[in-house]
């Protein structure tokens, strides 16, 4: 499978996700708006996913991927598979316990990770019923985490033999559940958050079934062992403990984010949440289609001593992750407070909430180019088994995260917590860049800096178009949501227009490059896929 086919086979399941997500996410809103109950469930939500994106798909993946991919290449899938099965016995032995300990100290883990949660009766921002909710929620989103890092072990041993779909595609149940959970359930329970905490639960449980199905599927599904400390484990192990924090960089500083907006009055942990699911959908179609093809397929080159191959896949990420992560960057400044409007504000979800929501999602927003290329360039790093370097880095930007929101808190409120976040993107870009420029390991071809000036110049000629369009034209026009929904599109279809008119008079974009999108395949190619098919039934 091509670079171009693999992202965007993993990209056409994580946009339909995503599109599902805002789904989830209007009928959230809808329901929850941003109060005490909201408040809760989104502290219960991000709990697990912390832990599981700095030890599943984060520490883990960027550990277990090009270790897998390396035995595939040296030593056969039958070693590979064994190795899948080691992982496997440590992650249960580990998390197990974890997971029950964490479920029975609840109320202290939240005095860490949410201390403003938990307040004393004279404390004007104090909401008792938030705190007792936010342990309840928790306690049952938490063993999500154990399910979903079984569902990342099992999607490191698909994505490493190039077998993108499935676990691009297991997001979906989890947004499908969640919003059943709102539509069948919500009235069943004390509040809609309890249902939304055990669709959580739930759907970590349905994701991990959907990827064992389909390692059965392949023949490829790894058995239950005994846990054992094998050599390559405690090469795991080493490759991790670094990678726990480097791959995790974005996650700190969320972490960190959710601290301080715990001190702030309530809604603010809320207006944080919208703005960041709203910015988060380019950059997990965009970022996480990108790094998930990237890593098996630049460790598989680099292990088979094809340099060249590793610095065109490079090249590739690092100019298909700018071309479409700026102008969804700028899309989101310029029309930040008409997407907040059209997508949330009905139900329990005001004006007011839309306002404070999009002035964090424009603070954010200029910050989703930096997340996206470091995707790129930390993946240079896990790669060649360097875990190390980039926890140095995400060491330095969590402290200078934490600084800057505390510095930015006071005049911007939660804004400034988010502004923290987008300036310390761009640090850990630059010093990832650095890293990779000081070790000669970022040969990218001349043309590639011209290119992505023009590729910059274009998407300010659409900021600009989609600017003027937005307050010259469209702001006369009265109507309802629907109008302002057609509204949104024709500025967001019109701002499409002029970009990639842009690209294709500067020879960035052409006939050749959708074709590269789409491959064709040799005709021996396709019969060998038949008989491979054929001996799989």
């Amino acid at each position: 499978m091509s670079f171009y086919k693999a992202v965007t086979t993993v990209g056409g399941y994580t946009l339909a996700s995503r599109l599902m997500g805002f789904a989830r996410d209007i009928l959230t809103a809808s329901f929850l708006g941003a109060g005490p109950v909201a408040d809760a469930f989104f502290i219960a939500l991000k709990l697990p996913n912390f832990f599981r994106r700095i030890t599943a798909e984060g520490a883990f993946s960027v550990a277990f991927v090009p270790m897998f991919s390396k035995i595939v290449v040296e030593e056969g899938e039958a070693e590979a598979k064994t190795f899948a099965e080691e992982a496997q016995a440590m992650m249960l032995a580990a998390l197990l316990p974890f997971t029950v300990v964490c479920m029975i100290a609840m109320p202290w883990l939240l005095y860490v990770i949410a201390p403003g949660v938990h307040c004393s009766a004279g404390d004007p921002h104090c909401s008792p019923l938030r705190f007792h909710l936010a342990v309840t929620f928790s306690r049952i989103t938490f063993p999500y985490i154990l399910m979903m890092s079984l569902t990342a072990l099992l999607g490191g041993v698909l994505n490493s033999l190039r077998r993108f779909a499935a676990f691009a595609a297991a997001p979906m149940f989890f947004n499908g559940t969640l919003i059943a959970a709102l539509l069948f359930f919500a009235k069943k329970f004390p509040t809609a958050g309890h249902a939304l905490a055990w669709g959580v639960a739930a759907a970590g449980v349905i994701q991990f079934l959907w990827m064992a199905a389909n390692c059965l599927k392949h023949r490829i599904a790894p058995r239950l062992r005994r846990p054992k400390l094998t050599p390559r484990i405690r090469k795991l192990f080493r490759l991790m403990l670094p990678g726990a924090i480097g791959a995790g960089a974005t996650q700190i500083n969320i972490f960190i984010d959710m601290i301080l907006a715990s001190l702030l009055p309530v809604g603010s942990i809320s207006y944080l949440y919208y703005a960041d699911r709203l910015y988060q959908f380019p950059l997990g179609v965009i970022g996480v289609a990108i790094g998930t093809a990237l890593l098996p397929m630049l460790s598989q080159a680099l292990k088979s001593g094809k340099n060249g191959e590793a610095v065109r896949l490079l090249t590739r990420a690092f100019e298909t992750g700018l071309m479409l992560t700026l102008p969804a960057a700028l899309g989101l400044i310029v029309l930040a407070g008409e997407i907040m409007s059209v997508l949330f504000q009905r139900g329990a979800f005001t004006a007011a909430d839309s306002v404070q929501s999009s002035h964090a999602l424009i603070a954010y927003a200029s910050g989703l180019p930096a997340f996206v290329l470091a995707k790129v360039f930390s993946t240079a790093y896990f790669a060649r088994e360097d875990t190390g370097t980039p926890v140095k880095f995400a060491v330095s930007c969590a402290v200078i995260n934490t600084l800057l929101a505390l510095a930015l808190i006071a005049p911007l409120r939660h804004v400034g917590i988010a502004l923290a976040t987008a300036v310390t993107a761009w640090i850990n870009l630059a010093l990832l860049v650095h890293g990779l420029h000081k070790r000669r390991h970022l040969d990218l071809p001349s043309n590639s800096v011209k290119r992505a000036v023009l590729i910059f110049a274009a998407g300010l000629v659409m900021a600009a178009a989609v600017y003027g369009l937005d307050t010259r034209v469209l702001h006369v026009m009265a109507g309802g949501l629907a109008h302002k929904a057609l509204d949104l599109a024709g500025l967001i279809g019109a701002g499409g227009v002029v970009y990639f008119g842009c690209l294709y008079l500067f020879g960035i974009f052409n006939a050749q490059s959708v074709k590269a999108l789409f491959p064709k395949r040799k005709k021996q190619d396709t019969i060998k896929s038949v008989q491979r098919m054929e001996e799989e039934e």
